[in-house]
């Protein structure tokens, strides 16, 4: 006759090969689902659209990846009804699938572990002056100046000042925006400007501010304006590396007026090129206009050639009386 010991190494044998079977099916689902699902992300509260794994010990018909849907639910095998997922953490929604798998009497004493896959419900959108716009998501808590690295730096055209919306604490549907100085950020580095991000953010970069220097100068264009430089008749022209011959004396600022035509300011260019009068200060997005004279331009003209004509008969006189 047996003894009671050798029936009760049969039972743990069998609940041994059990256990193992069990784990290795769970293992096979584990294997199916993507790398990203082995490691948690950072701990952040899950949102809409997040990629969630999901694994009930010894339950493999429970382990799996779920997609929060766009209302912040999700779904389980057996389990009735949605659970809310949206604005919960890891172990929060941990804790709930282990209450509903225990009331659904599925399982007595579940071990769930919830992992996040992949965030969607963190977006943060990089636009305007960069040199890689783009959104990506906010795995983790973020800075401002690593965003701004993720877009690879501003683009030379950055104007002085990055515009941060952000949503509003409990109110996704209120923003709030906050303007933050390039000069500060990254020059000076202060570091309470170097704010946390933790998606939702957008990030504008706007374009800087112009002026246009055209007509009678050697390089006519757009300029652009920079931070602390104030811009001035003198400074735009030698940005256009002067003005070339037979300029009028008088020039002229185009500046634009909201909802009308552009104001037209005559300026002494003379006088001021002279220094016998003040510079003139310029506005962002203002036009320098410098005319031709036309009539000296083409009195100089007929006077070089009248010269060159009475120099080519002299040499030909002298040619013939040799």
């Amino acid at each position: 006759m047996r003894s009671k010991n050798f029936w009760f190494a049969v039972c743990l044998s069998v609940c041994f090969c059990a256990k193992q079977e069990a784990q290795s099916k769970q293992n096979q689902v584990f294997a199916q689902m993507p790398d990203s699902a082995q490691s948690n992300l950072p701990g952040q509260k899950i949102g809409a659209n997040d990629l969630i794994g999901v694994s009930v010990y010894d339950a493999p018909e429970l382990t799996r990846t779920v997609r929060v849907s766009s209302d912040g639910f999700i779904m389980l095998p057996m389990v009735k009804g949605k659970l809310k997922a949206d604005g919960l953490l890891p172990t929060e929604l941990e804790k709930a699938i282990y209450v509903a798998l225990q009331k659904g009497g599925i399982l007595v004493e579940p071990i769930v572990t919830v992992t996040v896959v992949e965030y969607r419900s963190r977006p943060i959108s990089v636009i305007g002056a960069v040199k890689r716009p783009g959104t990506f998501q906010a795995a983790g808590p973020m800075t401002l100046l690593e965003a701004l690295g993720r877009a690879e730096g501003l683009s030379p055209d950055a104007g002085p000042e990055i515009l941060l919306s952000r949503p509003e604490v409990d109110s996704a549907s209120k923003r709030f925006l906050t303007r933050i100085s390039v000069r500060d950020l990254i020059e000076r580095a202060n570091p309470e400007l170097n704010v946390e991000l933790r998606g939702g953010e957008e990030i504008r970069v706007p374009e800087a501010k112009h002026i246009y220097v055209a007509g009678n100068v050697k390089k006519p264009g757009a300029f652009t304006l920079r931070e602390g430089s104030p811009m001035t008749v003198m400074k735009a022209l030698s940005l256009a590396e002067g003005v070339s011959p037979f300029s009028m004396k008088t020039g002229y600022i185009l500046r634009p007026v909201e909802g009308g035509p552009k104001k037209e300011i005559p300026i002494q260019l003379a006088r001021i090129l002279k220094r016998e009068s003040a510079d003139v200060d310029l506005e962002p997005e203002d036009l320098l206009y410098i005319p031709e004279n036309s009539r000296r331009k083409t009195t100089t003209n007929i006077a070089e050639k009248a010269a060159g004509f009475g120099l080519a008969t002299i040499s030909g006189v002298l040619i013939w009386r040799r």
